[in-house]
């Protein structure tokens, strides 16, 4: 077993967690990995209203009794959701770890502390993740320029971003972008990190709600097949390379604006595209991870693993290095 300050304060038993991902955080998913020992988190906005949410909190305790969080991004929108609805709804049903992504949460951190919900923050930068320390979050979660969804405009790998947080953050920090197994939880484990977080890779296990399809195509995938699109923007998303995202980055680098694009990457075509498995209906969110996966396990079969061939590697392999450099000295 490893235990980090993640797992300690969060309660879990293994330093891996199930970050939000759109569509796809739901009960299904998200209980499997809390079984399996880890932290998942469902998604709050893939639920219409936050009577829904409600619901599906309810639903994910059907199917365990152990730890999980609930996903609540924040972004700009012409309508945004009622995000204090969805905050209440979390308070109300006794949810006790919460992540936050996207702008600022600092409006609903006090309202979460007084119901003593522990919030991690997803940050994208090292000022980020310094300024949502100072405000007042539980813990963050540092995102790297190999991830999928939204990794900033500063294109910082995780192997620099990683240590250069590590070296400012005192409080516990995951890693997330680019990890799928038991290597990457190492190496972040080495730079500094107190676990990892994994989107990508939890698409493509047994229990995610998505396409057979996707699956397929995220194994067949190397680790060049992501588009970045809305770069022009300054808002930019790391997503599958198909049909669609190449068309939208076409447009945009030619100069157009969002309202040329605006159909293309409606969220209900992302959804067509993990409901019905067509591959070329939407936009659909994959990291530089998909290079590295092989195979499509049960949630338990990925996470033993990873856990189980990292102390592997922990003992035997590091420790086989550190006794051949004390007997070169």
């Amino acid at each position: 077993m490893l235990t980090t300050r993640f797992t300690e304060l969060f309660g879990v038993e293994h330093p891996i967690a199930q970050g939000g991902m759109q569509w796809v955080g739901r009960a299904e998913l998200v209980a499997a990995v809390a079984n399996a020992g880890a932290l998942g988190f469902l998604t709050a906005l893939t639920q219409p209203t936050p009577e829904d949410l409600v619901k599906e909190i309810a639903r994910t305790r059907e199917l365990t009794d152990k730890p999980f969080g609930v996903n609540l991004t924040i972004l700009p929108s012409i309508n945004p959701p009622p995000y204090d609805e969805y905050r209440q709804a979390v308070i109300d049903s006794g949810v006790k770890i919460v992540e936050t992504a996207g702008f600022n949460p600092q409006a609903h951190l006090p309202a979460f502390a007084d119901a003593g919900i522990k919030v991690i923050h997803k940050c994208t930068s090292v000022r980020h993740a310094v300024k949502a320390q100072s405000i007042g979050v539980d813990a963050i979660s540092i995102d790297g320029f190999e991830c999928a969804g939204h990794p900033g405009e500063d294109d910082i790998p995780g192997l620099v971003l990683i240590p250069a947080a590590a070296d400012q953050i005192t409080i516990p920090m995951l890693a997330s972008g680019g990890f799928g197994d038991a290597r990457g939880l190492v190496a972040a484990l080495a730079l500094g990190a107190d676990g990892i977080n994994m989107g990508t890779r939890f698409l493509c296990t047994q229990e995610s709600p998505v396409h057979a399809r996707v699956k397929e195509q995220l194994i067949a995938n190397t680790e060049r097949d992501t588009e970045l699109i809305f770069r022009p923007l300054r808002n930019t998303a790391r997503v599958a390379s198909n049909e669609i995202s190449r068309k939208v980055v076409e447009i945009l680098d030619n100069g157009g604006e969002f309202p040329d694009v605006r159909d293309l990457v409606a969220g209900a075509r992302g959804r067509k595209v993990f409901d019905d498995g067509d591959l070329d209906a939407g936009i659909w969110s994959a990291g530089m991870v998909q290079g590295i996966i092989g195979d499509v396990p049960t949630v338990a079969e990925l996470v033993d693993r990873i856990v189980t061939e990292a102390a592997d590697l922990i003992n035997s392999r590091l420790a086989t290095v550190t006794a051949s450099a004390r007997t070169v000295s």
